[in-house]
C-alpha cells in the first residue's frame, strides 16, 4: 500500500490525534482477547470446587476459549472484510461482555463451558478486526513503529497480566470476577470505539466462502482439539488420531478451495510472501515456548515453592515489565534503523538463553527467585516483546484493504493455535519425563516433587531449542533493512 493510499484509507483519524485514542480503544480490545486465555488459569481450582467440576473436564475451561478462538479465527477475518472491520470490531466486544456474564454467573459446568466458548467465538471476530483497524490506521513507518509497538507489548504481555489479575481477583474477590471483570472493560472500549473508530474503505468487497469456512474452521479446531487431547487419552488413543487425521484432511481441502475460488476464506497470496510467512511462523513458534512457560512456572510457584494465588501473579511481573520494554522501547526503535531480521533474530536468541536458565530449575532451593526467576523471566520479557512487535507489523504491512482482516486473522491464528498446541505438546513432553523420573526414583517422599520439577525442566529444554530454530528461520525468511523499507513504501 503507498503512503498516499494508506493516508486515503484512514483520512477520518488520521487527520487528527484522535488516532492516538482509538490506539487506546483496539489495546484494550486486544488485552481482553490475550488475557482471558490466562486469567482463570489460577483461579481453576477454586471454579472446580465450586462447580464440581472434574479433574478430566476442567480442562474445557482453558480449551473451550482456546478451541472456538483458534478454530474460528479465519472466518473472523473475513467477516471484517466483508461487513466492515468497524461494525464487526464493536459486535465483538458487545459479544464478548455477553458471554464474559454468562460464564461469571455459571451455575454448573455445561453453562461454564458455554460462556467460555462462545467468548473465543467472539474474540475470534473482534482480533482481527482490531489488528485490521490498527494496520489501517497508522500508515506512516514512524507512527506504524509506536502503535504497533504498544500492540505488540499488549499481544505479548496480556498473558502474563492475566495471570497476575486472576491471582489477585481469586484471593481477593471470587473466581467470578476473573470474567466479570472484562464486562466494564468492554463497555469502554465500545462507546470508544463508535466514537474514534473508521471503518478502512474496501470492507464488503469480498464474499464470505462457506465450503472454506467449514474446512478450514474446522480443520484448525481438529488440530486444537487434538492436540490438547494428548494429555488426556496419550499420543496413540484412537479419538486423538482421528482429530489429527481430520485436521490434515480437512486442511488440504482448504488449501486446495483456497487455490481455486476467486475470493477464499485464506487467500494464499497472503501465505506466499516471504516476509509474511516469515512472521506468522515466528509468531507461532515463539507461542509454542510462552505458554508452556506460564503453565510449568505458575504450578512450580505454587506446588513446589508453596506461592499464593496472588503472589505467584505477581512473580511473574518481571516478565511483564520485560515485554512492554522489548516492545515498546526497543523493537519500535530499532526496527526502522535495522530492520526486522535483525531486531527479531537477536530478540529470539535474548529469549532462548532466559528460557534455558530455567532448564536449571531444582526443587530444593532458597534462591531460586533471584538467580533463576528473574533473570530469566527479564530475558524472555524483552525477547518475546522483541519479537512481536515486529512481526505482526511486517505480518499485515501492505496489505490490500480487502485482505487487511485475512491477515490480521492469521497473525492472531498463528498465536492462538501456536499457545494452544504448545500447552499440550510441551505437558505431555513434561508428564513422559516425570513418569519416567519416578519409575527409577520411586521411594522417597520427596520424589514426586523432584520428579515434577525434572519433567518442567526436559519440557522447558525442548521450548528453549524451539526458540533457537525460530531465531534461525527468522533470520533466513525475515528482510534485512533495505529490504523492509522497500515494503514500507509501496
Amino acid at each position: 500500500m503507498s503512503k498516499q493510499a494508506g493516508v486515503a484509507v484512514s483520512a477520518a483519524v488520521e487527520s487528527t490525534p484522535r488516532r492516538w485514542w482509538a490506539l487506546v480503544v483496539l489495546g484494550l480490545a486486544q488485552l481482553l482477547v490475550v488475557l482471558d486465555a490466562t486469567i482463570v488459569n489460577i483461579a481453576l481450582p477454586s471454579a472446580q470446587r465450586d462447580l464440581g467440576l472434574t479433574d478430566a473436564s476442567r480442562q474445557w475451561v482453558i480449551t473451550a476459549y482456546t478451541l472456538a478462538f483458534g478454530g474460528l479465527l479465519l472466518l473472523g477475518g473475513r467477516v471484517a472484510d466483508r461487513f466492515g472491520a468497524k461494525r464487526v470490531f464493536l459486535l465483538g466486544l458487545g459479544g464478548f461482555a455477553v458471554a464474559s456474564l454468562l460464564a461469571g454467573a455459571a451455575v454448573g459446568p455445561g453453562m461454564l463451558f458455554t460462556g467460555r466458548a462462545l467468548q473465543g467465538a467472539c474474540a475470534a471476530v473482534l482480533a482481527p478486526a482490531a489488528l485490521s483497524l490498527l494496520s489501517t490506521t497508522f500508515t506512516e513507518p514512524a507512527e506504524r513503529a509506536k502503535a504497533f509497538g504498544v500492540y505488540g507489548a499488549l499481544s505479548g504481555g496480556g498473558a502474563a497480566v492475566g495471570l497476575l489479575a486472576g491471582g489477585a481477583l481469586t484471593e481477593y474477590l471470587d473466581w467470578r470476577w476473573c470474567l466479570y471483570v472484562n464486562i466494564p472493560v468492554a463497555a469502554v472500549a465500545l462507546l470508544g470505539g463508535i466514537a474514534l473508530l473508521a471503518n478502512p474503505r474496501g470492507a464488503g468487497q469480498v464474499r464470505l466462502d462457506v465450503a472454506s469456512a467449514l474446512t478450514g474452521c474446522g480443520g484448525l479446531t481438529a488440530a486444537v482439539g487434538g492436540f490438547a487431547a494428548v494429555e488426556a487419552f496419550g499420543w496413540t488413543d484412537l479419538r486423538v488420531l482421528a482429530l489429527l487425521g481430520s485436521s490434515v484432511l480437512l486442511l488440504a481441502v482448504f488449501t486446495l478451495l483456497a487455490a481455486r475460488r476467486e475470493s477464499p476464506l485464506l487467500p494464499l497470496r497472503i501465505l506466499a510472501d516471504r516476509a509474511r510467512g516469515g512472521s506468522f511462523l515466528a509468531v507461532a513458534l515463539s507461542q509454542v515456548a510462552m505458554f508452556g512457560l506460564f503453565l510449568f512456572i505458575t504450578y512450580y510457584l505454587q506446588a513446589v515453592l508453596g506461592y499464593s494465588p496472588v503472589l505467584a501473579g505477581v512473580a511473574f511481573l518481571p516478565l511483564t515489565a520485560g515485554i512492554v520494554i522489548g516492545s515498546t522501547l526497543l523493537a519500535s526503535r530499532l526496527l526502522p534503523r535495522i530492520g526486522p531480521r535483525a531486531v527479531m533474530a537477536t530478540a529470539l536468541l535474548v529469549a532462548t538463553g532466559g528460557m534455558g536458565l530455567l532448564t536449571q530449575l531444582e526443587a530444593d532451593t532458597t534462591q531460586v527467585f533471584l538467580t533463576h526467576l528473574l533473570p530469566a523471566q527479564l530475558l524472555l520479557g524483552l525477547g518475546l516483546g522483541g519479537v512481536m512487535m515486529p512481526a505482526m507489523s511486517t505480518a499485515t504491512a501492505g496489505v490490500p484493504p480487502a485482505d487487511a482482516g485475512a491477515a490480521s486473522a492469521t497473525v492472531n491464528a498463528a498465536q492462538q493455535i501456536g499457545g494452544s498446541l504448545g500447552t499440550a505438546l510441551l505437558n505431555t513432553i513434561a508428564t513422559t519425563a516425570t513418569a519416567s523420573y519416578l519409575a527409577t526414583h520411586p521411594s522417597p517422599l520427596s520424589a514426586e516433587k523432584h520428579g515434577t520439577v525434572y519433567g518442567f525442566t526436559v519440557a522447558l529444554g525442548v521450548a528453549t531449542a524451539i526458540l533457537l530454530f525460530t531465531a534461525l528461520l527468522t533470520a533466513v525468511l525475515m528482510p534485512s533493512r533495505a529490504r523492509w523499507q522497500q515494503r514500507q513504501d509501496h
